[in-house]
């Protein structure tokens, strides 16, 4: 601890359980500032995958579903994840089927863009696919 107010510097711990106590002498606020600054250097590197939704019904138009699947297109190309849903009102529930092949159909129509990430699933009152990117 001498040594340490001799220079200047702070004594610090770095391993308390060794046998015995391993301590540096070093500048503590700055060797914080730099692990501070690295971390913030990893943070700006790291990529956030966005998921981006597209809803639709049963029902939905070809002309309506065209408009949703250039959107779709265009996050896919930008790197974003899509998320197609269908939702069920009412008594549509009863024919999964007709959710099931727009499914498909949106799916082959971004198949040179996009791969599915999550095949067709029916949760509760709607049904949705997740399509990813292509590398």
């Amino acid at each position: 601890m001498t040594r340490a107010e001799e220079a200047g510097f702070d004594l610090v711990e770095v391993a308390p359980n060794a046998d015995p106590p391993v301590a540096r002498i070093m500048n503590f606020s700055k060797f914080l500032y730099e692990k501070e600054k690295k971390e913030r250097e990893a943070r700006k590197s790291q990529t956030k995958i966005e998921i981006k939704e597209i809803r639709l019904r049963p029902k939905t138009t070809d002309h309506h579903k065209g408009f949703k699947v250039r959107d779709a297109r265009r996050w896919l190309s930008d790197g974003m994840k899509v998320r197609v849903t269908i939702r069920f009102r009412g008594r549509e529930i009863t024919y999964p089927e007709i959710a099931l092949e727009d499914l498909r159909e949106i799916a082959e129509e971004l198949s040179d863009v996009s791969e599915v990430e999550q095949a067709p699933k029916l949760e509760g009152r709607s049904m949705f696919m997740m399509l990813a990117p292509n590398k």
